[in-house]
């Protein structure tokens, strides 16, 4: 007799946005098989026992005591903290532990074509994977309960985006390097959602299986990471297959360190879009929530930062944003979202022969470097448009972290 699947889960494969589905059908992928689709629900009510034990001991021993020994440990390895607790030693032992797999040149490759995307990047992780994912009704419900309302949707991708950009920082994931910081605290993070979310009386595990589970996990990781580099194919932005690959090989190191299981690490870009695919497939089921998230977000533009004209450039991004969503989400999504249903899709159309000018220039010699070196600049530049100081990986988790149950 099979267990019963959370109530989230839907009976068969969702409608996915335009963009994902045709990117799917030209790499020769399609909907999972029933199977794969049974185990995608099975998942939703898997967590990650490692960070969880994790979080439980850090709870039992007090916060205040526990949180210094875990930063000491992620600054300097476990090693560096005497007579360490076992849970704590459990934990940084299994991250430590680097797979045979891990090919450090390959990361290093990733990093610098993630970072060549520049702005463009960034964008499409806003304005296509994060807005696209409020669809996922099922995640939407732990958003909620952390407060995604009132924070607002322009400090959650704030912190998403400076954990990405950690990541793709020169050495980031070496040990510990910024991005490999970043993402084990953003794992623990996790754990204590989880822990605060399950507790709360309004949570139906039956209807949504468990807060930040290894489907939605694995949606994110690759909806943060891969999305990107898919959708600016689509805006002129091409690289080598081999480049894609490593990728999507530092997409796959970048979830072992953030606990997502070895069935949901992609092996190869192909293989990374088959998830991104997949994982859409079984959670883009939108209700209420859907709109309660979207429709706020895209005024997000009206308060940015500029200098010279504030009022009008803010306009113009808010257009700017809204044209790539509705390229890449396409109008029946758009409607889904509650957003304009035809927008004209003038800024990936002007960017196209920008941007292919810019890929071909990245094949001469030390034109991948360079193009790093300027794609950085401009992500961090959209950063400060964005916010005023700095973001801070946790800061939305923070009224959780000493009130869970």
């Amino acid at each position: 007799m099979t267990s019963a699947l959370p109530a989230r889960h839907p009976d068969g494969p969702c409608t996915v946005p335009v963009g994902i589905r045709a990117f799917g059908l030209a790499l020769g992928l399609r909907k999972p098989d029933p199977a794969q689709f049974r185990r995608l629900g099975d998942c939703l009510t898997v967590g990650d026992e490692l960070a969880d034990r994790l979080v439980e001991w850090m709870y039992t021993a007090g916060m205040s005591a526990s949180r210094p020994l875990f930063e000491q440990a992620l600054a300097g390895g476990i090693d560096s903290v005497a007579d360490a607790p076992e849970p704590l030693r459990e934990f940084f032992t299994e991250v430590e532990t680097v797979p045979d797999w891990v090919d450090r040149d390959a990361l290093d490759v990733g990093a610098k074509v993630m970072r060549s995307g520049g702005a463009d990047g960034l964008y499409i992780a806003r304005d296509v994977a994060l807005l696209g994912g409020y669809m996922f009704s099922g995640f939407n419900q732990t958003l909620l309960r952390t407060g995604a309302l009132e924070k607002g949707s322009n400090a959650r991708f704030a912190e998403t985006s400076q954990w990405a950009l950690d990541v793709i920082t020169e050495n980031g994931l070496a040990p510990g390097g910024v991005g490999y910081r970043s993402t084990v605290r953003v794992r623990m993070i996790h754990a204590m959602v989880r822990r605060h979310v399950t507790a709360l009386p309004d949570w139906d595990s039956d209807a949504w299986g468990l807060p930040i589970n290894q489907t939605d996990m694995a949606a994110t990781l690759v909806g943060a990471l891969i999305a990107p580099s898919v959708g600016a194919i689509a805006m002129g932005t091409v690289h080598r297959p081999t480049e894609y690959d490593a990728v999507a090989h530092l997409t796959r190191y970048v979830g072992r360190l953030m606990g997502v299981r070895d069935e949901f690490l992609p092996t190869s870009f192909r293989d990374s879009v088959r998830v991104l695919l997949h994982t859409s497939y079984a959670l883009s089921t939108p209700d209420e929530t859907t709109q309660q998230l979207s429709i706020p977000m895209i005024d997000d533009p009206l308060s940015w930062n500029y200098g010279a004209f504030p009022t009008l450039r803010r306009r113009i991004a808010r257009s700017q944003h809204l044209s790539i969503t509705s390229a890449f989400l396409g109008p029946g999504a758009m409607r889904t979202l509650g957003l304009p249903r035809f927008v004209l899709p003038w800024y990936p159309v002007i960017r196209f022969p920008v941007n292919a000018v810019r890929s071909i220039a990245t094949l001469r010699d030390g034109g991948r470097d360079r193009a790093a070196v300027r794609g950085m600049a401009q992500q961090r530049k959209f950063m400060r448009t964005m916010i005023d100081g700095d973001a801070t990986i946790g800061h939305a988790a923070a009224g959780i972290t000493h009130h869970a149950a």
